[in-house]
């Protein structure tokens, strides 16, 4: 797996200098950049597109609650981890699905132990894409919805969606005939419009068609990854969801 590709924020130079050596000591790491607030890290991930981020809590201009908001409505695929000195924040962190929450000051071999928490959950990832790029996409099936977008209108074949998502503010359905459609309408817009008895609301970017799930592994403390078929994409889905999603399998 080629090194992965990681951002920082803190308002704090100190701060940013000992998060950078941690990232080179564990060396599976490419530091694409550094930002001093959240609103400078937006435009950051804007321009580079890092697959993980480690920012600060507190920062002026854009906290990194705020900030964490706008990457994950960008790309609710990164990989968040936050950092402070106060554990108070934690709820909210985990509320935005973080994959990690480190306190400062810094334990070393927690940190490293997170960076490669990281390292092996991409290349999960990176193994699936494959694997379903390998297996070929799923045969459609009938019954459809009217998908608004900038071009017109599209008729989608309800059970042919395996998955809706936010990316780059947009709403994005995936197809199992290997079709990505994008539209202005919102994640709830959509989900009003698919059967409760086929799809769930996983996270507060993502619509997963159960009949295309493969698996479901943990992610982080309280978030776990959807595996799904016939798409190279994953989702997320909280506790609560998974919860949730085993009683209609009971």
């Amino acid at each position: 797996m080629k090194p992965v590709r990681i951002a920082i924020a803190d308002d704090d130079a100190d701060m940013r200098n000992v998060v950078r050596k941690i990232i080179e000591r564990d060396g599976g790491y490419e530091l694409v950049g550094e930002a001093e607030n959240g609103a400078e890290l937006v435009e950051l991930f804007d321009r580079e597109h890092p697959q993980a981020l480690i920012l600060d809590v507190e920062m002026p201009v854009m906290t990194g609650i705020e900030c964490a908001r706008a990457i994950q409505d960008r790309d609710p695929g990164t990989v968040i981890i936050f950092s402070t000195a106060h554990d108070q924040y934690m709820q909210d962190a985990f509320e935005l699905y973080a994959f990690d929450y480190l306190l400062k000051p810094f334990k070393l071999e927690r940190a490293l132990k997170t960076l490669e928490l990281v390292r092996e959950r991409l290349a999960e990832r990176e193994k699936a894409v494959e694997r379903t790029i390998a297996e070929g996409p799923a045969r459609a099936a009938a019954g459809r919805i009217m998908l608004r977008h900038k071009e017109g209108v599209s008729l989608i074949s309800v059970e042919n969606i395996i998955l809706v998502q936010r990316e780059e503010r947009m709403t994005v359905i995936y197809t199992s005939d290997g079709n990505r459609y994008m539209t202005g309408d919102s994640l709830a817009e959509i989900d009003e419009k698919l059967p409760d008895s086929a799809f769930i609301r996983t996270h507060k970017s993502y619509i997963v068609n159960i009949n295309f799930i493969d698996s479901i592994t943990p992610y982080g403390r309280w978030t776990y990854v959807v595996k799904l078929h016939g798409t190279t994409q994953d989702a997320l889905i909280t506790h609560e969801k998974f919860e949730e999603l085993q009683k209609l399998f009971e």
